[in-house]
């Protein structure tokens, strides 16, 4: 299928270029709350609100933010294992603040949680606040989130207006029955007289026998 999107495959470890950009001072000092986080678990709860303090917020990567990848280090140092590591990640995420749930969403795919951690996503997913929702939508929930839920987030995004390049792992996950749900939007906008989001048509033609020629046509013609 010809979609540009976001990689379905866990980010790279945000270490290397943390190291690339934190002064001395911040280095330091998330090298020792890493260490330890990785003694103590429980001292995440204490260290994780801190981060942008006192590592920054900048852009880092296309995928990261500074403070983002400093608490993802946090995270991937926690000892913590399967449900006791789905409910610690949990408390970080109800109790942050809304660039806390993103690092929190955005780091779920270097963590070994299987399918514990889809209420996060799913919660992210009901509400509107569109960082979150982009977060969710990363390689975690490309994996994980079942073909159902799946749709209706892409749907959500057309909606919201989150570009759909922003989510993970379309190229893939994209079937005749998201098809056909988004050639009923296009329809719909078509007959309002609405403008077809451009990013949904790849998706569309994809699967011309379930969409119908004449709909193909249009959606032709307005290229």
């Amino acid at each position: 299928m010809d979609v540009t999107t976001a990689s379905g495959s866990a980010p790279a470890d945000p270490r290397p270029a943390l190291a690339a950009v934190l002064g001395p001072a911040a280095r330091s000092w998330l090298d020792e709350v890493a260490a330890e986080v990785a003694v103590e678990p429980a001292a995440v709860r204490r260290l994780f609100p801190a981060v942008r303090r006192r590592c920054g917020h900048g852009r880092l990567t296309g995928y990261w933010t500074v403070d983002e990848a400093a608490r993802a280090v946090l995270l991937t140092s926690l000892p913590l294992r399967d449900r006791a590591l789905a409910d610690e990640v949990t408390r970080l995420h109800r109790h942050g603040d809304p660039a806390e749930r993103r690092a929190v969403l955005r780091t779920l795919p270097l963590l070994d949680l299987g399918d514990l951690a889809l209420p996060l996503v799913r919660e992210a997913l009901r509400g509107n606040d569109t960082t979150l929702i982009e977060a969710a939508l990363g390689p975690y929930a490309a994996a994980h989130l079942p073909d159902a839920e799946y749709r209706q987030a892409v749907l959500k995004c057309v909606f919201c207006e989150i570009p759909l390049a922003r989510v993970s792992g379309l190229d893939t996950r994209a079937d005749r029955e998201l098809a056909r749900m988004l050639a009923d939007l296009a329809h719909e906008r078509i007959v309002a007289g609405r403008d077809v989001p451009r990013d949904i048509r790849p998706v569309v033609r994809a699967f011309p026998d379930v969409i119908g020629a004449a709909l193909m046509d249009v959606l032709k013609e307005e290229d």
